[in-house]
């Protein structure tokens, strides 16, 4: 039986949908690499707005800096095709947490890209990183927990 989209994105607590934009191509006639790391970027905006992260960091001065990032290609994507974009965290710990991807092409059924990246806590007026306040860790466990409920 072959996967599907969704039971491919189960489990994660974001997923978006984008499409797969012809000029995002390169010479070898796949998705250049670089595009990869801007679909992650979207999925992981996402799960800061979720989390209502801008107003936080309004509120008290406290933002993400993406500290490192990896992707692990398994298949090439090609125009045309539309993907699901996930987002979680696979672990926190005091002053960073890890945000994991995966990409799906909803054309070959399958999972194209896992990644992940380090996200650090940072106060930008005091030029400094911080540890992960509790409201935030707070908020990371109840968007982590949406995924149980449904």
């Amino acid at each position: 039986m072959a996967d599907t989209v969704e039971s491919l994105v189960a489990g994660w607590p974001v997923v978006i949908q984008l499409p797969v934009v012809w000029g995002e191509m390169d010479s070898y006639r796949h998705v250049n690499n670089v595009v990869y790391f801007r679909y992650f970027e979207s999925a992981r905006l996402e799960y800061f707005r979720r989390l209502d992260w801008f107003e936080f960091e309004r509120a008290t001065g406290i933002g993400p800096i993406l500290a490192a990032t990896q992707a692990r290609f398994r298949k090439p994507l090609t125009y045309p095709d539309t993907i699901s974009v996930t987002a979680r965290v696979g672990s926190l710990s005091e002053d960073r947490f890890t945000i994991e991807h995966v990409i799906v092409s909803h054309q070959l059924r399958a999972v194209t890209t896992e990644g992940q990246g380090t996200i650090v806590t940072f106060h930008y007026a005091q030029g400094k990183k911080v540890l992960v306040p509790e409201d935030l860790r707070r908020r990371i466990t109840e968007l982590e927990e949406t995924v149980q409920k449904q």
